[in-house]
């Protein structure tokens, strides 16, 4: 069998081709990093310092390329915390945090719920103070009468009366004084109770527009993944082309682009989820989400948040409910004393039986035995101690509470500060990474995914440290004096 000579050539045309093609990538990558790096318009010093390469007309389907691979993100710099700002229209955020909170204010209708309850119960108030004034009532009778006494004959006729009673307390040992009492703390608690409403719906409302615009910077962040994986898929297929032995790399560049595209469709749902229970409490029409990166980053003094405790609205309503109910018990126990009233009675007849009616004196009521006394005494009593335990149990469990969201913030903010340099890090090797991928294949592509993905993986990462921080401290002023406390 004769052996067909062997061209010594076509190994060397294999690699130059190959070598082409990597070239051409990597011409193609360092273009698209340094127009998005560069400025609009380069001097002519900086157009000069340029590599050749740089100059050389890109290949077909370029522009493309460096439009996808081109919409780089630069590291923030120390004075930005947020990792990627949301590019919307100046709005200053507290502002908007204001805006907001006012209008989910003014749409709730458990705040007009609380209202009215809080309103009624100041009515109650008023009705009990009034019952220590005198009390006028007028009366009337008309009316056919008939009369037979005896042997005498049946005498009938109309008889109208008029009657006046008036009565006022004299004397009841503190009861009415006391029942007041209860009222006004009742009405108090009301009060305070729809404050506390109020607060917990602007923490809510706070704490919905974080997550949004949280929401909305991880897309920014997920979308220059997709981008970055769908350059690197761009260049393998220009590679592939040339050398079939890199197809896994092709495999795995598509199947991270597809991961990146799924973190990107999955947050687009958590952010949709997030506006729908916004609108739920704002309205329809969500204003466009300011930068709240710069909002509540300060960690408040733990010592001074947990003195605010006893100052917050739910605490101040149990100490008012714990009054009301010390005060009812004190009324229950002025209404077995003796009580003393005033009356004043008089009646007038006309028609049948003409003539008229005087009554004025005191009347004395003194209770000499009375067996459940002792137990409604009692009760009203137990009813109030319970309510001052249930005070102290929450301000103990709010101190807790406080110390651990404040190691929490802590915990957070300290983590978004690290991240900040790690991802600096992050940065350089990726970028060295790639410029070692690109010379010839002196670092292996996956190893050029691994470091993408960390950094974006960091970059999301630093994002949700801040926002768990700063929802952190809205939480903690919101166990005190209000979350609108500091954003005022």
């Amino acid at each position: 069998m004769k052996r067909e000579p062997s061209n010594p050539r076509q190994p060397a045309v294999a690699k130059a081709k190959l070598l082409r093609s990597v070239l051409t990538v990597a011409a193609l990558l360092s273009t698209a990093g340094s127009l998005a790096a560069a400025p609009a318009k380069a001097s002519p010093g900086a157009r000069a310092a340029r590599p050749a390469a740089l100059e050389a007309p890109a290949p077909a389907g370029a522009e493309v390329r460096q439009s996808r691979c081109g919409e780089e993100d630069a590291l923030p710099s120390s004075s930005v915390r947020d990792a990627s700002m949301i590019d919307t229209a100046v709005v200053d955020p507290r502002t908007q945090l204001q805006q907001l909170v006012q209008r989910a204010l003014e749409r709730s209708q458990s705040v007009g719920a609380v209202t009215l309850l809080a309103q009624a119960a100041r009515n109650d108030w008023e009705e009990t103070r009034a019952s220590r004034l005198p009390q006028v009532n007028l009366g009337g009778t008309l009316a056919q009468t008939g009369v037979k006494s005896g042997d005498l004959p049946l005498t009938s006729g109309s008889k109208g009366t008029i009657s006046v009673n008036v009565s006022a307390p004299l004397f009841d040992s503190g009861r009415l004084e006391k029942l007041a009492a209860w009222r006004s703390q009742l009405a108090e608690s009301a009060r305070l109770g729809l404050i506390n409403t109020e607060q917990q719906l602007a923490l809510q409302t706070v704490a919905l527009a974080m997550d949004r615009s949280r929401f909305q910077l991880q897309i920014q962040i997920y979308g220059q993944y997709v981008r970055k994986m769908a350059c690197l898929v761009d260049a393998l297929e220009i590679i592939v082309k040339a050398d079939r032995g890199r197809s896994s790399e092709l495999v795995q560049a598509q199947k991270n682009r597809q991961q990146a595209e799924l973190s990107v469709e999955q947050t687009h749902s958590a952010l949709r989820q997030t506006e729908i229970r916004l609108r739920r409490m704002v309205g329809d029409e969500l204003p466009p989400s300011a930068s709240y990166s710069a909002l509540l980053t300060q960690v408040p003094d733990l010592a001074e948040m947990q003195r605010d405790i006893e100052s917050s609205p739910e605490v101040a309503q149990l100490a008012a409910q714990q009054q009301a109910q010390s005060r009812y018990a004190e009324s229950v126990a002025a209404g077995y004393r003796p009580q003393v009233n005033l009356l004043l009675n008089g009646a007038a007849i006309v028609g049948q039986g003409k003539g008229a009616d005087v009554l004025a004196g005191v009347n004395v009521s003194m209770p000499l035995f009375n067996a459940g006394a002792d137990p409604a005494i009692s009760a009203a009593r137990k009813r109030a101690e319970a309510v001052r335990l249930q005070r102290e149990d929450t301000i103990e469990a709010r101190r807790y509470r406080l110390a651990d969201i404040h190691e929490s913030a802590v915990s957070a903010f300290d983590r978004s500060r690290r991240i900040v340099e790690i991802l600096r890090g992050s940065d350089r090797l990726r970028a060295a990474t790639l410029q070692q991928w690109q010379q010839l294949g002196r670092r292996s592509l996956f190893d050029v995914m691994g470091s993408e993905a960390d950094y974006y993986g960091l970059r999301v990462a630093h994002v949700n440290a801040i926002f768990d921080g700063q929802q952190a401290v809205a939480l903690m002023w919101s166990m005190g004096r209000g979350v609108m406390t500091p954003l005022r």
